[in-house]
């Protein structure tokens, strides 16, 4: 069976791996504490509109002080818990069990793994890469990305687009092969496009030397 660095083959089971790191509440509440210090920057105008509409009323500096950072407590906490729940529900990796001929299969999110479903529960799996590659000229280089979708028994599963630079068929082949005595089947889609070239603002520099010219007339 052909191996992919996403497909990682273990004693107990096969797993799919899509995003590195442990998973379980703790974890995933730990790593969302400092995404959420940007709330309160999203949020500073009208805690700044807050300040101001205190200063004009009169309010000492320090109560003003006291007052924002309460708020931008209560922004940090609110905009913590909001991330928790929201990367709770990401998935991490799919396993399937057992190593040779799996039978079973369950998800394993950010919060923890779901429980073990037949892996007939399993309908398709959905690659989709996308490349986007550089204009003629252009210094930076092509972007891969790898997007997936499970069409599950009672829903489907969708992934955003990951950064992907292995071999898109190797890991269809190796999931049909894998996936194939259940009748599991495996769909590669490719799609490329050119980065679209920067505009230079000529209209803005041609009438700026028309300006110019005129005014030294």
């Amino acid at each position: 069976m052909a191996t992919d660095p996403l497909l990682r083959q273990g004693p107990d089971s096969t797993d799919l791996v899509l995003r590195a790191g442990p998973a379980g509440p703790a974890w995933n509440v730990l790593t969302s504490a400092g995404s959420a210090l940007f709330t309160p920057l999203v949020l500073g105008v009208p805690t700044l509109l807050v300040a101001f509409w205190m200063a004009l009323a009169g309010a000492r500096a320090s109560t003003v002080f006291v007052v924002v950072g309460v708020i931008a407590g209560l922004e940090y906490l609110l905009g913590w818990l909001a991330l928790a729940f929201s990367q709770a529900r990401h998935i991490l990796r799919v396993e399937f069990a057992p190593t040779g001929v799996p039978a079973s299969l369950r998800l394993v999110r950010a919060a923890g793994p779901d429980d073990w479903l037949p892996v007939d529960t399993l309908r398709e799996v959905r690659l989709t890469h996308e490349v986007v590659e550089p204009y003629p000229g252009d210094r930076k280089p092509a972007v891969s990305t790898l997007a997936l979708e499970l069409v599950l028994r009672g829903g489907r599963e969708r992934l955003a687009p990951l950064p992907f630079d292995g071999d898109p068929q190797r890991l269809a082949d190796a999931l049909e092969a894998l996936l194939g005595p259940a009748a599991v089947v495996v769909e590669l889609r490719t799609e490329r496009s050119t980065r679209d070239r920067p505009r230079s603002d000529s209209t803005w520099f041609s009438g700026g030397s028309a300006s110019a010219g005129s005014g030294g007339g």
